[in-house]
């Protein structure tokens, strides 16, 4: 997940699509933001999806229901300024959407886009909406990171000071970097499934092959079933607790350049080799410095954002329906009056103002 993705839980939810409520929900405006529009439904819908993050444990900053809800209204015009603003700049997401959207095929085992468009609408789920969220949550993403995250500052002395006032966090836990060898199990699509005796046997005689002196690497690269074989099969660091209980007993005894024997698993047979072996120990300011900046790149962004977006709310045409409040309003905000020769019909007979380009102001 990008720095970005993380800042405002209502943005992040426009990735989630719910089926909509079987209750009707009558099409009211409750906001215009420069030429586009909030219904009560928006805000339904978003806090129904509110309410469903907190049943489920989402809950940044651990703040109840009500205190959240509060800013509804508020998050959904953040977003329409934003998605705005990235529009006039130019900005376009289409290549990452689609890149987005072929994960999301791939993680769910989906032919084509066609099958994902289907499965989306056998859960109720309008696959346009979909993806008219998912890149508006794009579109946020890069505009807040091209208009306030390239701007923020570290500088070496505010990481050696948050290094040493929080020396006692950074502590680094044990750890193993591994290889793997893996002979599968699994059938492949058109194919039938692997003998396992057959696997095993493999298996093994790739083991001989490594205690004979041939290369763990060049035997992976060679022989390995798994994604990590053109990496000559690492797998990266694992700290502990992160393995399963059996597999961690066996690697956590073995020495740097040492190999398991044949194990047996869900996706097939493998064989680990332990590249470093670390034990815990005190983390170095140079260790802890990208987790530092990260820490201190979030602290200096969220007040970056709000001052953004106050900025956006004074440049911009914002008119709330009485019993409406947005949270996030500027004092400085001002609602120009709209005569006939500058608006154009809008939903529901009412007239939509023309928005200025970059703006902000009909």
């Amino acid at each position: 997940m990008s720095r970005i993705s993380k800042l405002f839980p209502i943005l992040a939810l426009a990735l989630v699509s719910t089926a909509l409520s079987a209750q009707t929900i009558v099409e009211e405006i409750i906001a215009r933001v420069n030429d586009g529009i909030i219904t009560r439904s928006d805000l339904q819908r978003s806090r129904d999806q509110l309410q469903q993050e907190i049943k489920q444990g989402r809950n940044p900053g651990n703040e109840d229901f009500a205190t959240r809800e509060k800013n509804v209204l508020r998050d959904l015009i953040d977003q329409k300024l934003l998605v705005q603003r990235a529009k006039d700049e130019g900005i376009t997401v289409e290549n990452d959407l689609i890149k987005r959207l072929d994960e999301i095929r791939k993680q769910n085992n989906l032919e084509s886009m066609e099958d994902l468009e289907k499965a989306a609408k056998e859960q109720g789920v309008s696959f346009e909406d979909f993806k008219d969220n998912m890149r508006n949550s794009m579109l946020t993403q890069r505009i807040i990171g091209q208009e306030v995250g390239r701007r923020i500052q570290i500088t070496p002395a505010e990481v050696a000071k948050f290094y040493a006032d929080h020396k006692a966090e950074f502590k680094s836990p044990e750890s193993v970097h591994l290889a793997e060898i893996l002979v599968s199990t699994e059938a492949k699509p058109n194919a039938a499934k692997p003998d396992e005796a057959a696997a095993e046997a493999k298996a093994k005689s790739l083991l001989d092959e490594i205690k004979g002196g041939a290369k763990f690497e060049e035997v992976a690269k060679k022989s390995s079933d798994d994604a990590s074989a053109a990496q000559g099969g690492d797998l990266g660091v694992f700290r502990k607790g992160e393995l399963s209980p059996e597999l961690e007993t066996v690697v956590y005894a073995l020495q740097p350049g040492q190999t398991t024997d044949v194990i047996r698993t869900k996706q097939g047979f493998i064989i680990l080799k332990v590249i470093e072996h670390k034990p815990e120990g005190q983390m170095t300011e140079k260790e802890a410095e990208n987790d530092i900046q990260e820490r201190l790149y979030y602290e200096k962004l969220q007040p970056a954002v709000r001052e953004y977006l106050t900025q956006l709310r004074e440049e911009a045409y914002i008119d709330i329906k009485p019993g409406y409040v947005d949270t996030g309003a500027s004092p400085k905000q001002s609602k120009p009056i709209v005569t006939a020769s500058s608006a154009t019909p809008g939903p529901e007979g009412t007239d939509k103002p023309k928005r200025k380009k970059k703006l902000g102001v009909f």
